[in-house]
């Protein structure tokens, strides 16, 4: 498949669509390491390298669970450093999933740590709910950055509907979050992004065609039990403009003497339904 000359790129969106049709890729690797499912930390950062490498050319890019990573204190953020080092390596887009969101002074500086400090990612998922005021901080150090923020909007679990479907004079909370993402997005690709579960099947069409030019995450593929070939409606007609992210389906395929083996095949798996899915 064509891909965009490296210098070409001038935002996140177009660095992740190069990476899709390069590789030929809707995936999206999650990286959740349990501490409790390993001998020591030691071990956790082998199996969790061990799996980035063993998929990174079957996905489009890597999010890791901040939380896990925080969990194990400062070892933990060491640990994070190092897997999106080596991902950078690999030309991996990096969506650091810690669902920050705060005002002014604050949000700016959650905004550095995560998009320009230490633990850099590529991209970073963020909540909106203390108001749209809290997103321009996120959004100016990401588009400075080359990056993006995936702004919750219909997340994949089941109590979302508690507050995300509830109805105001402009539609529901969800809606009036995507319109908002859709103005931002200013008409095109680049440093918007909206997370919509993947387990909302029946809903990805119309949150497509509400956010024609916002980058759609969707999480719950696999061990939260949405299924590839129902998300094909979350992309353009082009196959692009999402990402479908799977984590433990993927990094504890198995715990056996086989996990890299196992990691491997369930990401080309489900690499490949999510192909057949748009194909069809």
């Amino acid at each position: 498949m064509n891909h965009l000359p490296y210098t070409a790129i001038v935002n996140f969106a177009e660095r992740l669509h190069d990476r899709m049709l390069h590789h030929n890729t809707r995936l999206c690797l999650g990286l959740d390491p349990r501490l409790e499912w390993h001998n020591n930390i030691a071990d956790l950062e082998q199996h969790t390298l061990d799996v980035l490498e063993a998929c990174a050319d079957l996905v489009a890019c890597v999010k890791p669970q901040v939380a896990f990573y925080e969990a194990m204190g400062i070892a933990g953020l060491q640990l994070l450093e190092r897997v999106c080092a080596t991902a950078r390596s690999m030309g991996l887009p990096i969506i650091l999933d810690a669902k920050r969101g705060d005002i002014a002074s604050t949000a700016e500086a959650y905004a550095k740590a995560w998009l320009a400090g230490q633990h850099v990612g590529s991209a970073l998922t963020v909540s909106p709910y203390l108001g749209f005021d809290s997103l321009e901080p996120f959004l100016k150090v990401a588009t400075d950055n080359a990056g993006a923020i995936f702004v919750l909007a219909r997340t994949s679990n089941a109590g979302s509907s508690d507050l995300q479907l509830l109805e105001t004079k402009n539609g529901s909370v969800a809606g009036v979050v995507a319109d908002h993402l859709e103005l931002l997005s200013g008409g095109a690709y680049g440093s918007i992004g909206a997370v919509v579960g993947a387990t909302h099947a029946a809903e990805l069409g119309e949150w497509r065609k509400r956010m024609p030019n916002v980058l759609l995450l969707l999480p719950g593929l696999g061990a939260q039990g949405a299924q590839a070939a129902d998300l094909a409606p979350a992309f353009d007609q082009q196959g692009l403009g999402a990402i479908a992210s799977a984590s433990r389906g993927i990094q504890y395929a198995s715990r056996d003497g086989y996990q890299m083996t196992a990691a491997r095949a369930a990401a080309q798996m489900l690499r490949d339904q999510l192909n057949l899915a748009i194909q069809q």
